[in-house]
């Protein structure tokens, strides 16, 4: 296995600094650049396990912090094992969080770190991937339709709220976006129901956009987050599998 390097950097935005983790193989050549979007629980250590996972596998990994506004990582507290239903008050912390982090603002700061990557080192030159988990999945949309001429793939897994009536809604950057798109749906999220599912691949579809979108069924919302009660082992090979085919097929 290829060893990896992880560690922490930190990013220059237009509001300020984002911290974040980096993860790339440790043989100090330049690699294939992927921008990881956090799920609503922030950057922690299951997310920069999965970002030494893809570094394993050749490439470079960001992981920012998104709500650097607020602070730096952990912004809120987490137990060990993070399950919302025995400890509700979790979402009533990162709630407002969430609300606050708007798509004009994800824009911005996606240049930032995509200005970033195009400047270290240790990422390659060219177009980059971007994935993203859960609240992630749509940052990883908005991201790739405000920056077509740097993302060349998007990946989401369980994502929610992709397609709704809200004129700030993701499926509407499908008309910029000219990355390859997957998308692994969690059937069991309530947060995506099949409105949604069909109204994001119809749109996709409607703006040619190169995409497969999959239901992985008996997942739930946040299935590949091990730390999480929602992680699914099955689902979230599933999500592995996919994701390093889409990165295979992009560089």
């Amino acid at each position: 296995m290829t060893a990896v390097q992880g560690t922490a950097v930190d990013i220059p935005t237009e509001d300020g600094v984002a911290d974040a983790y980096l993860a790339h193989p440790g043989d100090g050549r330049p690699h294939p650049a992927v921008l990881l979007y956090q799920d609503a629980f922030g950057l922690r250590p299951h997310l920069k396990s999965m970002a030494d996972r893809l570094a394993a596998a050749g490439y470079t990994v960001l992981v920012p912090n998104v709500f650097y506004r607020n602070g730096r990582a952990p912004v809120v507290e987490l137990p060990e094992f993070i399950d919302p239903e025995a400890r509700p008050e979790i979402f009533r912390l990162v709630g407002p969080l969430m609300q606050g982090l708007t798509p004009d603002l994800v824009e911005r700061d996606a240049g930032a770190y995509l200005r970033w990557l195009a400047e270290s080192p240790v990422a390659a030159d060219g177009p980059v991937a971007v994935t993203g988990y859960c609240m992630g999945a749509r940052l990883a949309v908005y991201t790739a339709g405000a920056h077509p001429d740097r993302v060349a793939a998007v990946g989401g897994f369980h994502g929610a709220r992709l397609a709704t009536d809200d004129p700030n809604s993701p499926h509407l950057a499908a008309a910029h976006i000219t990355a390859e798109v997957y998308f692994g749906h969690a059937d069991q999220d309530p947060g995506l129901p099949e409105d949604q599912i069909k109204r994001f691949d119809d749109a996709l579809t409607a703006a040619g956009v190169r995409h497969r979108c999959e239901v992985y069924p008996g997942a739930r919302h946040g299935y590949t987050q091990a730390d999480t009660s929602s992680y699914s082992a099955e689902a979230d090979e599933r999500h592995w599998a996919a994701l390093l085919d889409l990165l295979a097929r992009t560089f």
